[in-house]
């Protein structure tokens, strides 16, 4: 399980379905992002943006995962379905979202390096939820037993996708002006929110390689 050989297979998956992956949950994303802009024009508490997230997060990344396991077995999956399938989904996939944030910010309270180990244990909850049908607190702790032995494996993958994403995002912000439009924030937060979907493709090939029976579910 070579991290770079996990990176090129993720990164082959995501271009050869870019077009699908974009329409799929690009809708969504830029959803997300209006409206956490309309919310910073109004009075709102610093928790606003994380519940506006409990509200998109689970339903572009489910139908993400759907859609990803659907074309590992060959099948051509329809869209309106996997969004249906990730609406009835969202319910325990937003509390499985906000227990781990709330874990991970906790951990990160205390040093970043516990909260970004919690980060670590918790990346294989959401492929068990949504394929598995476990609920929250089940798909916790399988996740949990799953990464034992892979946690630097896991580590090396997400860092070399968060690095390149962090340093374009601050490219973008320094490049841009101060005072962009609502308009040019709404499609910069839209492109990065996007990108960082490329984390769920390479979480997903590490799934079905520590778990491969999961690639029949």
């Amino acid at each position: 399980m070579n991290p770079l050989t996990i990176l090129q297979d993720s990164f082959y998956f995501f271009r050869r379905n870019f077009g699908s992956i974009l329409t799929l949950c690009l809708p969504l994303v830029v959803l997300e992002a209006l409206a956490k802009q309309l919310i910073g024009f109004g009075q709102s508490t610093g928790a606003a943006p994380l519940l506006i997230g409990l509200l998109f997060y689970p339903l572009y990344t489910g139908a993400l995962i759907l859609f990803m396991d659907a074309k590992t077995r060959g099948e051509e999956p329809v869209k309106s379905n996997l969004w249906a399938v990730a609406l009835r989904l969202w319910p325990t996939f937003a509390v499985l979202t906000a227990l781990s944030t709330l874990l991970i910010m906790a951990g990160m309270s205390l040093f970043i390096l516990p909260g970004v180990w919690v980060m670590i244990k918790l990346v294989l909850s959401e492929y068990l939820l949504v394929l598995r049908g476990m609920g929250p607190l089940e798909a916790m702790r399988e996740s949990f037993r799953m990464t034992q032995g892979h946690v630097m494996r896991i580590f090396a993958c997400v860092l070399c996708v968060y690095i390149p994403l962090s340093l374009l995002e601050a490219l973008s912000y320094y490049v841009l002006p101060d005072q962009q439009s609502p308009m040019l924030s709404i499609a910069v937060n839209s492109v990065s929110s996007f990108l960082q979907l490329f984390i769920s493709v390479v979480m997903f090939r590490l799934f079905m390689l520590i778990d491969p029976p999961a690639r029949s579910v």
